[in-house]
């Protein structure tokens, strides 16, 4: 009976595909049901081996697992891929890091549509005046930037009369920023509103908490690399 029912937990935890319309789902290894987006899908690659599904579109079942270290992490020592696949899974021994560079890629590839958008304003200057005249929803210091810099332009945001303070994000280095935003020596700039830059945020957000494993950690509380 006890095998009965792990069974059915793990089918549970099992979709039939991408385009499943279910807006939760069971982690494979804590067997609890979740918000989808706390959670990371993982599927089969056609040579046998887990692969992190990011954005939940590639073909096949997959299995879900909460979407930090520490969950992917037990997924892996309880052996979750295979018996929930019901086949043998190969899982490399960097999956956990693996996975973390994929959710990494993810928010470069969405501040660089952001970026494309027009939503992002570069450099020191052009930073303090979207400030006082663009509705600016984040600010991105560069990891390892001038403490003298960031600690003048978290004063001009604080002056502004908006009631919402925007996001700071620090963990990015500034070749990436450079890369995403296809400019040289990006080391401030600011996120202006919009659909883009609210995509970037979510997943600053959800890279955020497979470090930290806090379910609540902000965007603004930055992990730096």
């Amino acid at each position: 009976m006890i095998a009965a029912a792990q069974d059915t937990d793990l089918a549970a935890a099992l979709d039939r595909g991408p385009r499943t319309a279910e807006r939760t789902r069971m982690c494979v290894a804590t067997r609890t049901v979740q918000p989808v987006s706390d959670l990371i899908r993982f599927v089969v690659s056609p040579d046998g081996e887990a692969v992190a599904d990011i954005k939940s579109k590639l073909p096949g079942r997959g299995l879900w697992v909460t979407a930090t270290r520490n969950g992917l992490f037990e997924a892996i020592k309880r052996k979750a891929f295979a018996r929930g696949f019901k086949r043998d899974v190969r899982v490399p021994s960097d999956l956990v890091d693996r996975t973390e560079r994929l959710l990494e890629r993810a928010v470069l590839d969405a501040l660089a549509m952001a970026g494309k958008a027009g939503l992002v304003a570069t450099g020191f200057g052009k930073t303090e005046s979207a400030l006082d005249h663009e509705d600016v929803v984040g600010l991105l210091h560069a990891a390892g930037a001038a403490a003298d810099g960031t600690r003048k332009i978290d004063a001009a945001s604080r002056r502004r009369r908006s009631e919402a303070s925007p996001v700071v994000i620090g963990f990015l280095n500034s070749a990436q920023l450079d890369l995403a935003l296809n400019r040289p020596n990006v080391v401030h700039a600011a996120l202006l509103a919009g659909p883009a830059s609210e995509t970037f945020l979510a997943r600053c957000q959800r890279l955020e908490r497979f470090r930290t494993g806090d379910q609540h950690h902000q965007a603004g509380e930055a992990v730096p690399n």
